[in-house]
């Protein structure tokens, strides 16, 4: 791995298994993960007892919990706020058991036509995050996603401004997939920015491994670089693997990259398609 850059992975994409995915984070030199599913529940499920268990494995092989991937503010602007919200408290708990700083978050699923009415509803909702964070440790970090109020990077960057305690994560292929231009929102989201996810699309939706796609990739790795960022999560999304039908209000729209015998088989080859992506890189 190229020593510009700090590499986690969404590891559940390799296994639903604990020893599935650290075995895959050792192979490929990876640091650690942005935890999302573990045995098969998504990390908001998961006990106490269960979060130190992991946190015990991951230290016995030098591993770290870089981020928790979250699905907070993954539901409807007019859902019931209350249980999500203690959902997002009991993370929180789980973020500092396994000594992570930063927690993902999304803005809420808006329709199209109704952003504007619903906008300050999302900062209210979003503030009481912040308000539940503080004082924690945790860096909320947002996530931009299709079909959320942050969907492109104009919203993404008012959430920053507005709520200054929440930083950004820079996800190119949903940006591709949302028909916006990943470049152009780079140069709008970078001084939000605390670190990228890194999966590769096109326009109609399908997830390549990094560089293959429209994501403007080297682009954005450069810049980031330049600018002195260092930490990447890779999200392959080239085979199904297990809490896939959580992760969009709509997984008829979900297409993954093809070809791959295994998840394992195609987590590496996204590890291998970044590397050499890194490599190509001048700064």
């Amino acid at each position: 791995m190229d020593n510009r850059f700090i590499m986690s992975a969404f590891s559940d994409e390799a296994g639903d298994a604990l020893s599935e995915q650290i075995a895959a984070l050792k192979r490929n030199n990876l640091a650690g993960m942005e935890i999302r599913g573990i045995d098969g529940a998504n990390i908001v499920n998961l006990t106490p007892e269960k979060v130190r268990e992991v946190k015990t494995a991951l230290d016995a092989e030098g591993l770290r919990v870089y981020s928790i991937g979250s699905p907070a503010g993954k539901i409807g602007v007019t859902d019931d706020f209350a249980p999500h919200l203690d959902s997002f408290k009991r993370m929180l708990d789980s973020a500092h058991i396994l000594g992570a700083e930063r927690m993902r978050i999304f803005s809420f699923y808006v329709n199209e036509g109704e952003l504007d009415t619903y906008r300050d509803e999302v900062m209210e909702r979003l503030s009481r995050f912040c308000d539940a964070a503080k004082g924690s440790g945790v860096t909320l970090c947002h996530e931009n996603e299709k079909g959320i109020y942050g969907e492109c990077a104009e919203r993404c960057v008012d959430i920053a401004k507005t709520l200054p305690a929440i930083r950004l994560i820079y996800d190119p292929a949903n940006l591709v997939c949302a028909g916006l231009d990943a470049k152009a929102s780079w140069d709008l989201m970078a001084p939000y920015v605390e670190y990228l996810h890194i999966k590769d699309a096109f326009p109609d939706g399908r997830i390549v491994p990094a560089g293959e796609g429209e994501g403007a990739i080297p682009y954005v790795l450069a810049e980031y670089a330049k600018a002195g960022g260092r930490h990447l999560t890779l999200e392959p999304h080239l085979a199904i693997f297990g809490g896939l039908k959580n992760l969009e209000k709509d997984d008829s729209e979900i297409k993954i990259g093809g070809g791959y015998a295994t998840q394992n088989e195609a987590f590496d080859a996204a590890v291998t398609a970044l590397n050499k992506v890194i490599g190509e890189i001048k700064l």
